[in-house]
């Protein structure tokens, strides 16, 4: 039919699938002819019958990555600008004599999550870092395929780092403007929107990975199992999150007393007040697991180290609870008594706390390496095998570990953005820490496993041996 070309089933072999399309290739000469003028004249021929002129072959029009790149940024920045534009208007709006006490509140409610994006920021560096260095962080913490990359983890950061200020300006505009019930339901639909994100239980939003974190906090808060490094890894991260999850605490305190935009909180005395008990028990709640989970570890090695490094975490408990005493005894009591045992017990749980930083949780035979990229890079260049890098980590590792326990202390908490700053910068030398504790790991790992291959080989050789000598065994 139409010049001699016959038709093919679907299934013939003489079929390819290139994307979607079946291509018709090389059948021989008896079916098609054996010039390429035939073939030409037949396809044409095709077109003419079916009314139209020949396809043209249509390509996608893609824009390039960095105009898209470039469009996100700008757009990023108009929403910076739009978002710090209008929060300070309205705070602006407020008469002076309410206007800490209202940033004050809002900073209360905003700034957890503010410093949980930051640690999601942080995260996502180290990851990169990991896989520069060609660092088997997926073996080490026993991840499955589907775990979050580098990429994964700035994306969800991003998503944070756009709702949280989003939800803080609108609260700062409805607030000034008179819309009170309004503005006191942003924060409370941001934090049920973050608590149905981590529970949600379908197969959405990283599933794998959400379950992965919740098992890991379970384990964390209920150590009944032998502990793992992504256990006592989370765990210790917690520590320097003690802080966030006391601020988290009071916020929804406030949230279940509908004490959002009020005032009613402000009593120090009050059940979600500056003077409540619940802040130092929140406080030292991170320590109390770690603690257990080092006593779970004995329990399991009977390795001294692990009594040790429970020491460790229980010279934290002294600095929270003498602190919060303050409020609670008359203050030549607490000038004279209190306030020395809360300076000792601060020097000794920051020095302990750095000896065991240096000595056990890193490595500093093989400091550096793990900025040893696999491919050329700046950062790599700036970082490996240089001298000041250790000089920096050792000494800003100390005196944050000092300025740490200002947060710890519940009488020092008033000034709330020096508080933040110090908060922020306890997160900043966890990050740093997580370079040299994971490279510290895989190096352990990478040993142990050298070990047992050379234990696998040696019967081998022996065997060889043995056998080039006639002896039968």
């Amino acid at each position: 039919m139409f010049g001699g070309l016959e038709s093919i089933p679907n299934n013939s072999p003489h079929l390819r699938k290139s994307g979607s399309r079946p291509v018709v290739f090389d059948i021989g000469t008896s079916e098609l002819g054996n010039s390429s003028e035939e073939d030409h004249l037949l396809s044409l021929e095709s077109n003419e019958m079916k009314g139209g002129a020949p396809p043209l072959s249509s390509v996608a029009i893609i824009p390039s990555p960095l105009l898209l790149w470039r469009f996100k940024v700008l757009l990023f920045l108009i929403w910076g600008f739009s978002c710090c534009k209008i929060g300070w208007d309205s705070v602006m709006r407020m008469s002076a004599d309410l206007r800490d006490l209202f940033l004050y509140e809002a900073f209360l409610y905003y700034n957890p999550l503010l410093l949980v994006t930051m640690m999601v920021w942080l995260w996502g560096i180290n990851l990169w870092v990991f896989a520069q260095s060609n660092i088997g962080y997926a073996k080490i913490f026993d991840l499955d395929q589907s775990h979050l990359t580098h990429r994964e983890t700035w994306k969800c950061a991003t998503w944070m780092t756009i709702i949280v200020p989003t939800s803080m300006t609108a609260y700062l505009y409805l607030y000034s403007h008179g819309e009170v019930s309004l503005a006191a339901s942003q924060p409370v639909l941001l934090y049920a929107a973050v608590l149905m994100t981590l529970i949600f239980p379908f197969d959405i939003f990283y599933l794998s990975s959400r379950f992965f974190l919740l098992r890991t906090i379970w384990r964390i808060v209920f150590p009944l199992q032998a502990i793992t490094f992504a256990d006592f890894f989370l765990a210790d991260i917690f520590t320097s999150m003690s802080k966030v999850f006391s601020d988290l605490e009071r916020s929804v305190c406030r949230m279940v007393h509908r004490q959002v935009a009020t005032i009613a909180w402000f009593e120090a005395d009050s059940v979600c007040g500056s003077h409540s008990v619940a802040i130092p028990i929140v406080l030292v709640l991170p320590y109390i697991f770690r603690f257990f989970q080092c006593l779970r570890q004995y329990k399991d090695t009977r390795e001294k180290t692990s009594l040790l490094n429970a020491l460790k975490y229980s010279t934290a408990v002294p600095v929270i609870f003498i602190s919060a005493i303050k409020y609670h005894v008359f203050p030549d009591k607490w000038t004279n008594i209190y306030r020395p045992l809360w300076l000792l017990s601060a020097v000794l749980n920051s020095l302990y706390s750095f000896y065991w930083d240096i000595t056990r949780d890193w490595d500093l035979s093989c400091f550096t390496r793990i900025f040893k990229f696999s491919k050329p890079h700046i950062l790599s260049h700036l970082l490996y095998g240089r001298k000041w890098v250790y000089f920096w980590v050792i000494g800003s590792n100390l005196i944050l570990r000092c300025t740490w326990t200002y947060k710890l202390s519940a009488h020092l908490r008033h000034n709330y953005l020096t508080v933040f700053t110090i908060t922020a910068l306890e997160m900043l030398r966890r990050f740093q820490w997580v370079f040299f504790r994971v490279e510290n790991e895989w190096n352990k790992t990478n040993s142990k496993s050298n070990i047992q291959m050379s234990m696998i080989d040696m019967p081998n050789e022996e065997e060889e041996l043995i056998n080039s000598n006639g002896h039968d065994v």
